[in-house]
């Protein structure tokens, strides 16, 4: 049976498996006996580009069938500064499951920087390697950028996170609609978008300090980003008519 690689970011973890993808992450999110409820996030890993990055005689020697035949679920192999070990050439599609086991596969694709909307506000749920919620006016590619090319005060190695939707919020946020928009507290949500769009030096603004763990997908906008200050790599995500003609179960699920 193959051995897969997986990279989960919620929480940061690297994983060896003989499970493939979407019964992976059926398995993360229910475990075992189906008794656990929790979502997970996950990449996979492109074996042959990291097996100078990790010791692959423990995984061959770990991730090997049970004694009752049954395949190897999960073998830890790293929880620590695990996503900027990963060269992103080696990342390959994304997997996002419910807190019920429902899988939905995103593709991998380059990023492309024209297509940005310009003089619009943004609201980013950051995942790994920190999570705070941020209202800012940087496209994807520019709040990328700020936070990991070394140049600000508060940087990280590398950045993965999620696009929310703001709706008529990105371009009004004072009497803009948010009638669609399940956020706990919008409120607060508009007080900081108008601190940014009223403050000419000032391009972010925490919205939510600390992640509750779970991510609500129907707030999904353009999708997921990950990246560093040499690269962008977008994961698009589907509208919410797409996913219930393409992906009905998980359109259930969410």
């Amino acid at each position: 049976m193959s051995k897969y690689i997986y990279l989960s970011v919620i929480p940061e973890a690297l994983i060896a498996s003989m499970l493939p993808p979407k019964e992976f992450g059926d398995y993360m999110a229910t475990g075992t006996k189906k008794r656990n409820v929790s979502q997970a996030i996950f990449f996979e890993i492109d074996l042959e580009l990291i097996k100078d990055k990790i010791d692959m005689e423990y995984v061959n020697r770990r991730c090997v069938r049970k004694a009752d035949g049954s395949p190897k679920s999960s073998v830890y192999l790293s929880t620590y500064r695990v996503l900027e070990m990963i060269p992103l050439k080696a990342l390959k599609n994304l997997y996002v499951t419910t807190e019920t086991g429902v899988v939905l596969e995103l593709k991998k694709t380059s990023y492309d920087k024209s297509v940005e909307p310009k003089n619009h506000l943004h609201l980013y749920q950051e995942l790994c390697p920190v999570s705070p919620r941020v209202a800012t006016k940087y496209t994807p590619s520019e709040f990328v950028t700020s936070l990991t090319d070394g140049t600000s005060h508060v940087n990280v190695p590398r950045l993965f996170f999620a696009d929310l939707k703001l709706g008529e919020l990105a371009t009004n946020p004072g009497s803009g609609s948010a009638e669609l928009l399940p956020y706990r507290n919008v409120g607060h949500l508009r007080d900081c978008l108008e601190i940014l769009k009223n403050d000419n030096d000032k391009a972010m603004k925490t919205v939510q300090r600390v992640f509750s763990g779970t991510l609500l997908y129907r707030t999904i906008g353009k999708g997921f980003y990950v990246g560093d200050k040499n690269e962008v790599v977008h994961y698009p995500f589907p509208s919410m008519a797409e996913l219930e003609e393409q992906n009905y179960d998980f359109f259930r699920a969410i």
